[in-house]
């Protein structure tokens, strides 16, 4: 229960951000380049550059630079899709009426591709040991689901989930890897890149990423023709004609070359901006080691980007607190707190936190949806005349769990007060 009186310091003057852009001024040079040559459009040197360094950055052999992260996933679906099942009539999607298995404790961008295409989600459940897609749930779902050919799965807020590991069981069943690495940018599982696992991958440079372009993201995969056919779509798939020639859907989905530039100026900073976000998380978990907390967790051999500090309550350092779909209500405990407490301290006194991502199997428009974990199935596991149920592990997560502010920015006497608030509320 928060006691206002351990606290010996007023609202921050300054706002404690969740996470914010870091201009360094080298954008603003290739701004600059953009709008001299007059390459305002979504051609120029920046995006070649971007595309360049993007693939070198992340381990593979090409990029395509696209107005959105979304764009990027969605890009992948379509030539996943089409890799698998061939082209699709027009006005049909390259998925429809396909399962896809997807990872469940994700912001709903990572699978919403697949409903583009008309595939029908099948969410993988969290694992508590990486707070990402469970591989032994996946192995479960192929044994429920064997035609499965495609797996789309995310790295939670910087942190890598066991991708190695999901890689193998998706070749053991013959089935394609889409990776979400959007928020893991730099992070790296045994060394090598987060999005270098996937058959294709996306990246962001989304204004709060540890990178930024204001938007924007690219298509990462080592197969010249899968990134030209996706330049090609993404330029609303003109043929080779003097006039506008289509013969197939495509979509305005090119980045701009002053976004690029933005992007450009932004990547010699990557490594610096990792090392900023890892002090911010170091300095939390130091601070909070004392109370029933623990941070994101940390798989062996995984170096995360940091891009979120989060923690979760222990189970048993939870007071009341109950959710509807858009509110929340709680009940103050001595020696407890519970999210949203914390959030709403963290809110008074000037800083930003957030929920966990809530699980995409909760979520109104999938509640009917497929969700498999350890055990099987997750849905039609109650039973009105047995006792028992089923663990839920990306549920608990979203129950008990925060994301804290995680600016790079953040001085070291702002995160000693985020600290100090917390401890406040377990009083």
């Amino acid at each position: 229960m928060f006691s206002p009186e351990k606290i010996a310091f007023k609202p921050f003057a300054q706002k404690a951000f969740l996470a914010t852009p870091t201009m360094h001024g080298e954008e603003l040079d290739y701004i600059r380049l953009a709008y001299d040559t007059n390459w305002m459009s979504t051609v120029g040197e920046n995006i070649n550059e971007v595309e360049r360094i993007a693939a070198e950055k992340a381990e593979v052999g090409y990029a395509v630079g696209l107005a959105c992260c979304t764009a990027a996933l969605h890009l992948c679906v379509k030539l996943a899709g089409e890799r698998l099942y061939g082209k699709p009539p027009i006005s049909h999607g390259a998925l429809e009426g396909r399962r896809v298995f997807c990872s469940d404790m994700t912001f709903d961008a990572t699978l919403n591709p697949v409903v583009y295409e008309g595939g029908i989600p099948v969410f993988i459940d969290t694992e508590a040991d990486s707070w990402n897609m469970d591989p032994v749930a996946l192995e479960k779902a192929f044994a429920l689901y064997p035609e499965v050919k495609l797996v789309v799965m995310a790295h939670l807020y910087g942190f890598p989930a066991k991708v190695d590991e999901i890689k193998r069981i998706c070749e053991a069943h013959g089935a394609l890897l889409i990776e979400d690495a959007a928020e893991a940018m730099g992070a790296t599982v045994n060394g090598k890149q987060c999005g270098s696992f996937g058959d294709y991958a996306a990246i962001s440079y989304n204004g709060n990423k540890i990178i930024t372009g204001s938007a924007g993201g690219c298509l990462l995969t080592n197969s010249l023709e899968d990134a030209n056919r996706a330049r090609k779509w993404a330029t609303q798939a003109r043929e080779n004609a003097a006039w506008y020639q289509h013969e197939e859907v495509g979509y305005n989905y090119r980045m701009s070359n002053v976004v690029a530039g933005v992007v450009r100026g932004q990547y010699p900073h990557l490594e610096e901006h990792i090392a900023q976000k890892k002090a911010v998380y170091e300095r939390y978990r130091e601070g909070l080691r004392d109370l029933p907390v623990t941070m994101n967790p940390i798989v062996a051999g995984t170096e995360p980007n940091y891009w979120l500090s989060a923690l979760i309550i222990d189970e048993d350092a939870m007071c009341p607190q109950v959710r509807s779909d858009n509110e929340a209500l709680y009940r103050p405990e001595t020696g407890k707190s519970c999210p949203t407490e914390i959030l709403e301290v963290l809110a008074r006194y000037n800083a930003e936190g957030r929920p966990i991502w809530k699980p995409m199997h909760m979520q109104p428009m999938y509640r009917l949806h497929e969700c498999v974990g350890r055990e099987g199935s997750l849905r039609c596991r109650t039973n009105a005349y047995i006792a028992g149920g089923v663990p839920d592990v990306g549920a608990d997560i979203f129950q008990r769990g925060l994301c804290l502010p995680s600016d790079n920015k953040l001085t070291e006497e702002q995160v000693d007060g985020i600290i100090a608030l917390i401890h406040a509320c377990f009083a």
